[in-house]
């Protein structure tokens, strides 16, 4: 009987893991940064300062432009998704 109780329990929680991945897998959004054109002219300028503040600056002025790279990459996979579906790919 224990065994049982046992294989419900793995069994529900290998359910509840797959209904959360096909969740997240169905709703997936693109990543996107929060910060407006005002903070990266201030982490433009803070990367001029040296140290360790001006590393931390060059370093987040340089994540905001992967993510500008990212965001253009991503729109181009959106575009090509669209062009193999209306070829039905």
């Amino acid at each position: 009987m224990a065994r049982m109780h046992t294989g419900w329990r793995l069994g529900a929680a290998a359910g509840l893991f797959a209904a959360g991945f096909l969740c997240g897998a169905v709703s997936q959004r693109p990543a996107e940064a929060q910060l407006g054109d005002a903070a990266k002219g201030v982490m433009g300028q803070a990367a001029g300062q040296g140290g360790a503040v001006g590393a931390a600056a060059k370093l987040g002025t340089s994540i905001v432009e992967m993510q500008d790279h990212v965001t253009a990459l991503q729109k181009n996979l959106d575009t090509l998704k669209g062009i193999k579906d209306a070829l039905g790919g």
